[in-house]
């Protein structure tokens, strides 16, 4: 993923910073404990296609 384009990129829900997680292609957003995937080099920004983590997963 572009590193200009993470530095852009913020959470639709919450406006935060997002986090890379290149292993499991997806952008982080540790305020709202939501996961964005990443298909085909593209994030996919949509609260509803965001996975839910678990208080460890953020850490």
């Amino acid at each position: 993923m572009d590193r200009r384009l993470l530095d852009i990129l913020v959470c639709p829900l919450c406006k935060s910073q997002l986090h890379l997680d290149a292993e499991k292609h997806e952008l982080i957003c540790k305020a709202d404990r939501l996961a964005y995937p990443i298909r085909d080099d593209v994030p996919v920004m949509l609260v509803e296609e965001a996975r839910s983590m678990t208080a460890d997963e953020v850490l």
